[in-house]
């Protein structure tokens, strides 16, 4: 890095040299090289000016080789990691992968590692860009891919690795005593999110959060209270059914695992206080979906509600303009002579979309009132009354039937490509406002990562092709670094202006957070600060 003059000295190397060589080490060396001297330390610091998204996937079937693969693949490039995210699939030991991702990267950084029904990412090896969704099939089937053998099924890991510069990041979890009253804390819980969000930045709003929620627990009412509290400009994305482990990275949000249950945990990004934007640029998330279901039928409104069976709901219902109560089986059989005349071929899965006015509170502090939107799986009925799966609905509220439908997720999926492609382009289409397109200061926005919760019943199996929820963000960014994973319920609060608030329901319907069919869009990009004149 340096050399000798002709008295026996050293002499510098020119920064602008050095920066190119510090520029094209792996993150490790990278890392060393900044503790060499203060200039250099410095030159690494213009090395990493802008935010970096790192991500790789690997389906070997061997966990270390898997998680060796996917490293030397994010690391293979300067970056310091401010947090991690790992999907991988159930047969990999979670406790064993989480481990491993730690000891590589250290306690400083929040990592979170959750289980999924399948990972989407460019393969390690190859750079490919793959979906893959586990499905025991037929080994010698023409359609066999080589991921769903018996040797390798459910076997396989993305690893997401970030620098956000100008935010900072801490994983809060939701806890729930072991001893007592055994009920989640979820006003603590967001308490927490915003008392750290104001140490950090000064105020009590996030830039965006990324959810994580164990599959044993009902998150409908935990998403329903973070949406009425944090404010409309803060992302909110994730799986609300997975199983997880984390490190939070932050002392005061250690809780021991002898004393309470993680029904979920919040990877929070919030703006550093200490490093204002207008120096380094600014790091913006957005989000947008696309939808799986279509409602169809007349508005009903729930007359009696029972909770039992383990969390589902037995509901009767009426309609406008008929006086009597409908019985549930009567009411699922003229549900499914609709879904006849509408000529629908395909066995769909059953919804119902429930609108609930309720109102909310944190602690002591009283919150507006607010209209969403609640799924909720239909699983069959009886003379009085029909079942779903969940509990939270009551008498007078609203609800209409909604089904799957590959042609409307189809749909919904150009939709999301033309909003995306309008980000690309840098469209000043005034439905978008200003998140997407030109900034405030006429520069363009740079995409530099995404993530991707997907619905488990979609996929190729569902559309009859690869990649098409992946397509939209893949094809408009193509080599801009893309993780994600197939899960059960996605969480996904789209951003003012998306496609999915321009396609999606009635706004009497209230917002939906939880989704079902659907998949859900995080992009990240950066606004570079104004050119000095």
């Amino acid at each position: 890095m340096c050399r000798r003059n002709r008295g026996g000295g050293v002499s510098k190397i020119n920064d602008d040299v050095l920066q190119n060589i510090l520029g094209r080490l792996p993150a490790l060396t990278f890392a060393s090289a900044a503790c060499v001297s203060k200039s250099w330390n410095r030159v690494c610091s213009r090395v990493l000016t802008r935010p970096k998204l790192a991500s790789a996937l690997s389906l070997n079937p061997s966990l270390h080789e898997a998680v060796k693969e996917v490293f030397d693949k994010v690391l293979s490039e300067p970056i310091r990691p401010q947090f991690a995210i790992a999907f991988i699939g159930v047969q990999f030991n979670l406790k064993e992968t989480h481990k491993l991702i730690t000891e590589k990267l250290g306690g400083e950084i929040p990592i979170i590692t959750n289980a999924a029904s399948g990972i989407i990412g460019a393969d390690a090896k190859t750079n490919e860009l793959r979906e893959v969704k586990w499905e025991l099939g037929d080994e010698d089937g023409p359609n066999c891919e080589e991921y769903n053998t018996l040797s390798n099924l459910n076997r396989g890991i993305v690893l997401v690795v970030g620098f956000v510069p100008g935010l900072k990041v801490a994983a809060v979890p939701l806890i729930r005593p072991k001893k007592g009253n055994q009920t989640a804390m979820v006003d603590k819980f967001v308490i927490d999110i915003m008392n750290y969000t104001a140490s950090v930045s000064g105020c009590t709003s996030p830039t965006g959060i990324i959810m994580f929620g164990d599959q044993t627990i009902d998150m409908k009412p935990v998403i329903a209270k973070m949406d009425h509290a944090m404010p409309e400009e803060t992302t909110i994305v994730g799986d609300a059914s997975g199983s997880f482990l984390f490190r939070s990275g932050v002392s005061s949000h250690s809780y021991s695992g002898d004393l309470y249950f993680f029904d979920a945990v919040a990877l929070v990004f919030a703006r550093d206080k200490e490093k204002p934007h207008a120096g380094i640029g600014e790091t913006q998330f957005y989000v947008t979906l696309s939808t799986g279901v279509i409602p169809f039928g007349p508005q009903l409104t729930a007359v009696a509600v029972r909770v039992k069976d383990q969390g589902c709901s037995w509901l009767s219902a009426s309609m406008e303009g008929y006086h009597e109560i409908l019985g549930g089986q009567d009411l699922l059989d003229s549900i499914n002579e609709v879904m006849d005349q509408d000529e629908i071929d395909e066995s769909p899965d059953l919804y119902i979309g429930v609108t609930q006015h309720r109102e909310c509170s944190i602690g002591s502090v009283q919150l507006r009132s607010a209209t969403s939107l609640a799924f909720y799986e239909v699983l069959g009925g009886d003379n009085e009354y029909f079942v779903v799966d969940g509990v939270g609905i009551k008498p007078g509220d609203s609800f209409l039937f909604y089904h799957s439908d590959s042609e409307t997720a189809s749909s919904s999926c150009a939709n999301v490509f033309e909003d995306l492609e309008a980000l690309k382009t840098g469209s000043n289409d005034k439905d978008h406002g200003d998140v997407i397109g030109v900034a405030d200061n006429g520069l363009k926005k740079e995409v530099f990562g995404g993530f991707i919760f997907s619905c488990h019943l979609r996929g190729e199996s569902y559309f009859g092709r690869p990649n098409v929820d992946s397509d939209p963000f893949s094809l408009n960014f193509p080599n801009v670094p893309l993780a994600g994973l197939f899960c059960t319920e996605e969480i996904g609060r789209d951003s003012p202006g998306s496609s999915a608030q321009k396609e999606g329901q009635e706004p009497s319907f209230g917002r939906c957070c939880l989704h079902v069919y659907s998949t859900v869009y995080l992009v990240m990009s950066y606004v570079p600060p104004p050119l000095e004149l």
